[in-house]
């Protein structure tokens, strides 16, 4: 792997993914403000490949949500290698990261890295390596019950 710690990361999009309460409506009301259709739809779960400007929408349903909000946020890179350089910037910086390489999220094989912020709002870095599976094993489950920490941490 080529050690890409010292050069810049590509970002391909920023990548945002809402919890909504009906994917359905939601997509229907996303479709009319993106202009464009879903890439991807599943049972829960829609996906917007916007180009103008660059972003990853994903909608994931979630049972008895009294208001719309933010499940997670994420920047799509094109490679393992820059998961894994922006994982080392994220570590330099003393933020604490947890990796979750080859899984199956998002109806996708990805490869990602997370970190929080102060709020306890998740960040993740991740890369698609196969897209459009039929099957998950959920779609970006980022409650793992740890602790919110920024602080400085000593490199995994």
């Amino acid at each position: 792997m080529e050690n890409k710690s010292t050069s810049e990361v590509k970002a391909l999009k920023a990548h945002l993914a809402l919890n909504v309460s009906d994917v359905k409506k939601s997509t229907e009301f996303y479709k009319q403000l993106m202009g464009i259709a879903p890439a991807k739809e599943r049972e829960g779960y829609a996906k917007f490949d916007v180009q103008n400007p660059p972003l990853n929408l994903t909608l994931n349903q979630v049972p008895n949500l009294q208001r719309g909000a933010i499940s997670h946020l994420g920047i799509q890179v094109s490679s393992t290698d820059d998961v894994l350089a922006m994982r080392q910037k994220w570590r330099d910086a003393g933020l604490i990261t947890r990796d979750e390489m080859q899984t199956n999220c998002c109806y996708a094989l990805q490869d990602k890295t997370w970190v929080h912020d102060p709020d306890g709002n998740q960040w993740e870095v991740f890369v698609v390596l196969a897209d459009n599976l039929s099957s998950t094993s959920g779609c970006c489950t980022t409650d793992t019950g740890l602790p919110v920490t920024i602080a400085s941490a000593t490199p995994r």
